[in-house]
C-alpha cells in the first residue's frame, strides 16, 4: 500500500476529515488530498506529528515488512545516541512480537539485547555525571563511589564482586552443549579471557589446547594467549619472550601487531604500544577499518599528558568514520568522539 492510501485508510478510521486531518497539522486540506492523492509526499518534518494524530508509528505509517523495520532498528541503534520514551517502547513491543518462532531469532534477540543496552548506556552516562557530582560534594559517599565503578567499568576491589564465575559457567555450558561452538571461535575467546582475569589459567591452558584443533582457529593467536597465561601465573618475562618470539613470525600481520599493541599497553609500555598501533593501522588493508586502534593511542596519549597528540588521533578517527564509514555529523559515534575531543580541549586550556 503507497502511503497515500494508507493516510487516507487512517484518517477515515479516526473518523477525521480532510480539512479536520489539515488544521490539526497546520497545512491546507489540498494537501492532505494531494498526498492521498499521490501527487505529493508528506514533509519529512511532518511526520512524527502526522503519525500521532493518526495513532500509528512512523514506521507503520510506511507499512514496513518486518525485515525492513529490523534493518530500521539496527541502523538507529548505530547512529542514535538515545532514543524517546515512545520509540524505545515501540521497538521494545515490536522485538518481542518477533520472538515468536520464525527465522533468524538470533538477530530478533540480540536486536532486544541492543535495544536494552543502548537504553543502559545513556542511563549510565546519567549515573556517572550525578555520581561524581555526588562524590565532589561528600567524597565520603560509600554509596556514590560504588556507583561510579558501575558506571565506568572502574576496578572493583572485592573478589567477590570482581569475579567472572557466571559468565564462565556459562561459556563452558555453550561449548559443551551448542554445536555451533565447534565451528566459531568466539565462545573460546570469551571463556578463555575471563578465566585468565580471573587467574584460572590450568583451565585457561585446557580450552586454548581445544581451540588449537578449531577449523577456523587463528594461529598468531596463541602465542598471544600463551603469554597472557603466563602473565597471569606471574611470569612477566617469560611472557615478555614468547611475545617477541612471536613478532618475528606476524611482523607484518595487523592482528598480531594489534595485539602486540594491548600486551605492551597493559604492561604500561605506553611508546611501544603506541608504535605497534600504528604499525598495525597503517597494515591494515580492509576497509572501512575499525577505529578501536586509533582509540586506544588518544587514550595512551591522554595518559602520558600529551592532549593535542590525543585530540589529532580523534581527529583522525573523525575522518575514518566520515570517508571510510561514511557516517554523518549527527551520528552517535562522530558526537561522541567529538565530545572527547571538547573535553580534551578543556583541559589544555586550563
Amino acid at each position: 500500500m503507497d502511503i497515500g492510501n494508507k493516510i487516507k485508510q487512517l484518517r477515515m478510521k479516526m473518523g477525521l476529515t480532510q480539512e479536520q486531518l489539515a488544521t490539526r497539522l497546520g497545512i491546507s486540506a489540498q494537501s492532505v488530498s494531494k498526498w492521498e492523492n499521490s501527487v505529493t509526499m508528506p514533509d519529512i518534518t511532518l511526520l512524527p506529528v502526522l503519525s500521532s494524530e493518526l495513532g500509528v508509528s512512523i514506521d507503520e505509517l510506511f507499512d514496513m515488512t518486518a525485515d525492513q523495520k529490523l534493518h530500521r532498528i539496527e541502523k538507529r541503534l548505530d547512529v542514535e545516541e538515545e532514543f524517546s520514551q515512545e520509540t524505545f517502547k515501540e521497538y521494545e513491543d515490536f522485538l518481542k512480537n518477533q520472538l515468536e518462532g520464525g527465522e533468524d531469532l538470533a538477530r530478533r534477540y540480540g536486536l532486544l539485547a541492543r535495544l536494552y543496552h543502548h537504553r543502559a548506556t545513556a542511563d549510565l552516562r546519567r549515573v556517572s555525571r550525578y555520581a561524581r557530582e555526588a562524590i565532589c560534594k561528600d567524597p565520603a559517599k560509600k554509596e556514590c563511589q560504588w556507583l561510579l565503578q558501575k558506571a565506568d567499568g572502574a576496578y572493583v576491589w572485592d573478589w567477590n564482586v570482581s569475579h567472572h564465575t557466571a559468565v564462565i559457567d556459562f561459556y563452558k555450558r555453550l561449548i559443551e552443549s551448542d554445536p555451533v561452538a565447534a565451528v566459531t571461535n568466539i565462545p573460546y575467546y570469551e571463556l578463555m579471557d575471563n578465566l585468565i582475569a580471573d587467574h584460572r589459567t590450568e583451565e585457561a591452558k585446557r580450552y586454548l589446547s581445544v581451540y588449537q584443533t578449531l577449523p577456523g582457529y587463528q594461529p598468531f593467536l596463541i602465542p598471544v594467549y600463551h603469554a597472557y597465561i603466563a602473565l597471569a601465573e606471574y611470569h612477566a618475562e617469560e611472557a615478555d619472550a614468547v611475545m617477541e618470539e612471536a613478532l618475528k613470525d606476524y611482523s607484518g600481520h595487523s592482528g598480531f601487531l594489534f595485539e602486540m599493541a594491548q600486551y605492551c599497553a597493559r604492561r604500561c609500555q605506553y611508546e611501544k604500544a603506541i608504535g605497534y598501533y600504528e604499525r598495525s593501522w597503517a597494515s591494515d588493508e580492509k576497509l572501512p577499518r575499525y577505529t578501536d586502534t586509533l582509540h586506544a593511542i588518544s587514550i595512551i596519549y591522554e595518559i602520558l599528558g600529551q592532549y593535542e597528540k590525543a585530540i589529532e588521533t580523534y581527529e583522525r578517527m573523525l575522518v575514518c568514520l566520515t570517508q571510510e564509514w561514511h557516517y554523518q555529523r549527527d551520528d552517535a559515534v562522530m558526537i561522541e568522539t567529538k565530545r572527547e575531543i571538547s573535553r580534551l580541549q578543556s583541559l589544555i586550556s586550563k
